[in-house]
């Protein structure tokens, strides 16, 4: 079974080589650190918000107007109060 690479794993490995190439330009020109990641570091965003609200995570957007019951819901993420059974 082969893996491949689909358009999240690239958006975590656009993220991290810009992240990367900041903190490889701070050290290694007159550029100061901080400024260098900083700036990368908007263009890590940039790649965030369009994996967001761009291409985002669902099929189509039928998905976004189903609502769930709040049974279907884990009981981690359950508002309902969950008290020794009996």
């Amino acid at each position: 079974m082969g893996y491949s690479l689909h358009y999240y794993d690239l958006v975590l490995l656009s993220i991290a080589a810009s992240l990367g190439t900041g903190a490889i330009v701070g050290y290694a020109t007159a550029v100061p650190f901080t400024a260098a990641v900083m700036a990368l570091g908007i263009v890590a965003i940039g790649f965030i918000a369009h994996a967001l609200f761009v291409n985002g995570p669902v099929d189509s957007t039928e998905d976004l107007t189903e609502e769930v019951e709040l049974e279907e819901v884990p009981r981690v993420l359950s508002p309902m109060e969950s008290g020794p059974e009996t």
